[in-house]
């Protein structure tokens, strides 16, 4: 039997051997493999384990090896794999003993207590799809990581209580499961589904509250139904945090394929609940505006992800963008451009996918009441545009959406608006239209999808000509437009955009306000 574990780093890692040797000599305990101060502790922990559960303990030199040789190990995810390895080494020619796994590779993770009892770590489904694609079918893990590990394709996971059960495990081959064998489903329970694309159940926070905002309700509808970033400012008060943050309830569920990626990162940064399996409700990440730039990149030394990665497949929303520290913002305009992020630490590089959905609110000025018609601006000039000059113009560029939202009238805060499962019904059919057309959102054409998918009908094409020259609109606002106009269209059921289609995207694309 040879049992593998897992050194987790970036959004690969790396799996780890290792080999037991009971020699003659004087009793002690030797690890090599260049192991950090957690793994080397786990030689005490492990002799501790296999005690109180019963096992004895070899009364001989004991020579454990972790390679490949140059690769640090780190974490306390070893503790378990090295027991199993010294009890396997201890009972090896004895057919009693003789584990049924002898002839096949079997993955190991689990921290272990004194007692014996398993502690679930992170990376668990990292490392069983990096051991599936090395052709390793057997896994065993702590019970509240089971989930996980069982997503990997052809993956057979005992989910172990403590020592004992996961050493007994290697002796019947029947222990071991699959999601396939349980026939679950992942789809989240209470989940709908509208002209074929599922939806959570809607819970916390949802559009039901929020009056006399037509227009941000409206763009965020587009948002959802496109993948479109989106910029809402205005004076406090006014509804824009109250907006975004119900956001996540008018987002479909993700596809088994985005679903994937979206698991691995979390399971890297040790986010998966016990017992859960694939994520597949969109992240919603929302930092605070003290986050840091590693904090929103990622790093450390096992290259963690950051904010931007975890949002991958969802949303990052900033509120109260402006008061983000400049390098912050600035970070974000090459990943969302590439739909990536590449770390570079200690010589050694990490790509995490970063396809994510940025959404940001904030005040028009420091006190917030530029542009307002109720109140007085009493901010300077050079204050304001201080203020602004945070996001640049590339930043803004890439943003599709901008709405000026003021406070609502004494009439059009008693306005009953669409609630979250009506809105859902445009972009259910949106998002229907996208994944049977090109497989991916509007939002994340390149330009030769835009000429591909974006026809535009001969008055909709004057009309954006005519918008270009008023509003001086470069060509990547250009293309947005054809990207928004195509997202509504699609919401309206229409093959073709149309000149109201195009009139409504230059709307929400144009600068104004503050911006202009």
């Amino acid at each position: 039997m040879r049992i593998y574990s897992f050194s987790p780093f970036g959004y690969e890692g790396n799996l780890v051997s290792i080999e037991v040797d009971i020699r003659r000599g004087i009793p002690a305990i030797d690890m090599v493999g260049l192991a950090d101060g957690a793994v080397k502790e786990s030689r005490e922990r492990m002799k501790s384990a296999i005690r109180n559960s019963g096992f004895d303990f070899p009364q001989e030199r004991v020579l454990i090896s972790l390679s490949p040789a140059d690769l640090k190990k780190e974490g306390a995810g070893f503790d378990l794999p090295v027991a199993l390895g010294v009890l396997c080494a201890a009972y090896e020619g004895s057919e009693e003993k003789s584990p049924a796994l002898m002839e096949q590779s079997v993955l190991v993770m689990g921290e272990l207590e004194l007692s014996g009892a398993l502690r679930p770590v992170r990376a668990a489904n990292a490392a069983a799809f990096t051991a599936a694609a090395n052709g390793i079918r057997y896994c065993v893990v702590p019970r509240e990581n089971a989930g996980e590990a069982m997503e990997a394709p052809g993956m057979k996971v005992f989910a172990a209580e403590n020592l004992r059960e996961a050493f007994q495990a290697l002796f019947d081959q029947n222990l071991f499961s699959s999601v396939n064998d349980k026939g679950e489903d992942s789809l989240p329970e209470g989940s709908v589904e509208i002209e074929g694309v599922s939806f959570p159940p809607i819970e916390g926070s949802s559009f039901d509250g929020i009056f006399g905002q037509k227009d941000l309700v409206r763009a965020c509808q587009i948002a959802a139904a496109g993948g479109h970033n989106l910029l809402a400012f205005g004076p406090p008060g006014c509804g824009k945090t109250l907006a975004l943050q119900a956001f996540p309830s008018l987002l479909p569920l993700l596809t088994e394929e985005e679903a994937r990626s979206v698991t691995r990162i979390h399971s890297i940064a040790g986010l998966i609940p016990s017992g859960k399996g694939l994520v597949r409700t969109p992240p919603f990440r929302q930092p605070h505006m003290s986050a840091s730039l590693e904090g929103m990149c990622g790093g450390g030394i096992q290259c963690r992800p950051g904010e931007i990665s975890l949002a991958h497949n969802g949303v990052l929303f900033l509120d109260e963008a402006a008061e983000f520290r400049s390098s912050v913002l600035q970070m974000l305009r090459v990943p969302l451009e590439s739909h990536r992020i590449v770390l570079s630490r200690a010589g050694r590089t990490a790509v995490y996918p970063a396809n994510f959905q940025l959404l940001m609110a904030t005040n028009p000025c420091p006190c917030g009441n530029y542009g307002s018609t109720k109140k007085v601006c009493l901010c300077s000039a050079r204050s304001i545009e201080m203020y602004w000059k945070k996001f640049s113009a590339p930043l803004l560029d890439r943003i599709d959406l901008r709405v000026q939202v003021d406070l609502p009238g004494e009439e059009e805060g008693k306005e009953v608006l669409c609630s979250a499962a009506d809105l859902r019904k445009k972009i259910a059919r949106a998002v229907k239209i996208q994944r049977d057309r090109q497989g991916f959102r509007n939002a994340r054409m390149n330009a030769e999808d835009v000429s591909c998918f974006c026809a535009l009908s001969p008055q909709a094409q004057e009309l954006l000509d005519q918008a270009a020259v008023r509003y001086d609109f470069s060509p990547r606002a250009l293309d947005s437009c054809k990207k928004l106009s195509r997202t509504i269209a699609d919401m309206e059921g229409s093959q073709t955009i149309l000149a109201e289609h195009v009139a409504e995207a230059v709307d929400y694309r144009k600068t104004s306000g503050v911006l202009s």
